[in-house]
């Protein structure tokens, strides 16, 4: 639901932005790769509670304070945290392991970053034209050919 609200806060600006700026193509794509990137992440981690909280996804707390798995009923007992590439792995008394990041988020950082980089590329190939970069300057004109002097 949060990612929701947010897409749909971060498309009101975007929005504003492209009608009134009128913005290259790769100037877009960039900005809307960098956007599914931080989405991707925010979701991966849950928001951060992956960072905050870890057991909060692994298992519900019982009464006594022991954390559960519902449908097997083993206690859990570590969780790994992965910041890049995402990772939240919970690890059971059964032996058993559960990967808690969705499957998707980690490819979409991935291709939202490659998505940035590759139109930030494009945009500074358009900039700086072939010959180099310059300051933005023209430069001077050649000073006029001196004319031929006579012999004396």
């Amino acid at each position: 639901m949060i990612t929701v609200f947010l897409v749909a806060f971060g498309a009101v600006p975007y929005g504003l932005w492209v009608t009134k700026k009128k913005p290259s193509r790769p100037a877009r794509w960039a900005v809307l790769g960098v956007a599914a990137a931080i989405a991707a992440y925010g979701a991966g981690t849950d928001y951060g509670l992956a960072f905050t909280n870890p057991l909060d996804l692994c298992a519900d707390k019982m009464p006594d304070g022991t954390r559960w798995q519902s449908p097997g009923h083993y206690s859990l007992t570590s969780v790994n945290v992965g910041s890049f590439p995402l990772s939240v792995e919970c690890h059971w008394t059964s032996g058993y392991s559960t990967e808690v990041v969705w499957p998707w988020a980690s490819p979409l950082l991935y291709a939202g970053l490659a998505c940035s980089l590759v139109c930030c590329v494009l945009l500074l190939r358009d900039r700086y034209p072939r010959g180099g970069v310059t300051s933005g300057r023209t430069p001077p004109p050649p000073p006029p050919p001196r004319p031929p002097t006579s012999p004396r």
